[in-house]
C-alpha cells in the first residue's frame, strides 16, 4: 500500500509575481519562507512518502489555487488537489463544477469560521454543500472550536462527504502543546457517528506534551481509531503548517515505526484510507 500524506501546502517565495495574502512577519505566522513542489518532493522521497494531497494554503493565496495546479502539473503522480472555495462567492457553484475537471483535482475546502471575510455565510456554505454533493467531490472541513456547529451542518448535508480537517482538535503553531490538547476529545468521538464523515489525522505530533517520537498521543489516538474505524481514518502531516512544532520526517517516522499499529492498520492509516475517499493514488512519475 503507497504512503499517502492527505494534507500538505506548496508554495512559492512571498514575491510581486505572486504575492502572500499574509506576509512572513505577520503574528503567529511560522512557515519555512517557500516549500516549492520540487522542495516537497524531496521532503517526501527523504522518508519514503509516495503521494500526498496538496491543499493550496488559504493564509497565502486565498481561493486562487493556481500555484498547487502548477506542482501537480510537474509531477502528475504525486500529488492530488484540493481548493478552498469562498461561500461569499455567488457564483461558488460554477467554480466548484470548474474544479471538478482540473486534472488531480479531488477534493474542495471549507473553513467554518475563519474565512477571509471574517462573516459567517450560512446560505453560501450549504450552497457549497450542495454543489459538492452534486459533482461527488469530498468537502475537507476545517471546524475545530466550531464542532457543535459543524455538527448541524453534516446532519443537514447526509448526500456531502466530509473530511474532517486536522482531527477537529486546535492545533498549536509554536511549542509548547496547549495544557489540555486534547479537550475536544469526546465531541470528536461523537462526531464519528456521521456516517458520511470521515477524519484526518493530520498534525497529531504538535498535541504531545513530551518530545519526539511523541509518546503521548497514542492514547488519544487509539480512542480515535476505535471510533471513526481506521477506514475513515487518513493519516498526514500539515506540513509546513506545523513546521515550527515538528520537521516532516518527525512527524512521519512516528507513524511508521510505532508498535501501537499493526502492519494492516497502518496501511489503512497511511494510505489505504485516503486513496478511498479520494479515489486516487500516487503514481511514479513520468
Amino acid at each position: 500500500m503507497p504512503i499517502i500524506d492527505s494534507q500538505v501546502h506548496t508554495y512559492e517565495a512571498n514575491t510581486p509575481r505572486r504575492p502572500w495574502h499574509r506576509t512572513p512577519n505577520a503574528p503567529t505566522f511560522n512557515w519555512h519562507d517557500h516549500v516549492t513542489g520540487d522542495e516537497m518532493v524531496a521532503a517526501m522521497d527523504k522518508v519514503g512518502v509516495d503521494g500526498a494531497v496538496i491543499v493550496s494554503p488559504i493564509s497565502l493565496y486565498q481561493y486562487d489555487a493556481s500555484y498547487a495546479v502548477e506542482v501537480q502539473r510537474a509531477h502528475p503522480g504525486r500529488f492530488a488537489l484540493v481548493k478552498p472555495v469562498d461561500s461569499h462567492d455567488p457564483t461558488v457553484a460554477d467554480a466548484i463544477a470548474d474544479w471538478k475537471k482540473t486534472p488531480g483535482a479531488v477534493g474542495i475546502r471549507v473553513l467554518m469560521g475563519i474565512e477571509p471575510a471574517g462573516v459567517p455565510n450560512p446560505a453560501g456554505i450549504d450552497r457549497i454543500l450542495r454543489e459538492a454533493a452534486r459533482q461527488d467531490l469530498p468537502v475537507n472541513f476545517f471546524c475545530w472550536r466550531n464542532l457543535d456547529a459543524a455538527v448541524e451542518l453534516i446532519d443537514r448535508h447526509p448526500n456531502t462527504r466530509f473530511v474532517i480537517d486536522h482531527l477537529g482538535i486546535p492545533q498549536p503553531l509554536t511549542p509548547p502543546a496547549p495544557p489540555e490538547p486534547w479537550a475536544d476529545l469526546l465531541k470528536v468521538l461523537e462526531l464519528a457517528k456521521r456516517p458520511n464523515a470521515v477524519i484526518k489525522v493530520t498534525g497529531a505530533c504538535t498535541l504531545s506534551s513530551q518530545p519526539y517520537p511523541f509518546p503521548d498521543i497514542w492514547d488519544p489516538l487509539a480512542r480515535i481509531f476505535e471510533a471513526w474505524g481506521f477506514d475513515r481514518c487518513l493519516w498526514g502531516t500539515d506540513w509546513t503548517r506545523a513546521f515550527a512544532v515538528v520537521n516532516y520526517e518527525q512527524a512521519v517516522v512516528p507513524f511508521r515505526q510505532t508498535a501501537r499499529l499493526s502492519e494492516s492498520e497502518r496501511a489503512m492509516l497511511m494510505g489505504g484510507a485516503c486513496s478511498k475517499v479520494y479515489g486516487w493514488s500516487p503514481t511514479k512519475d513520468q
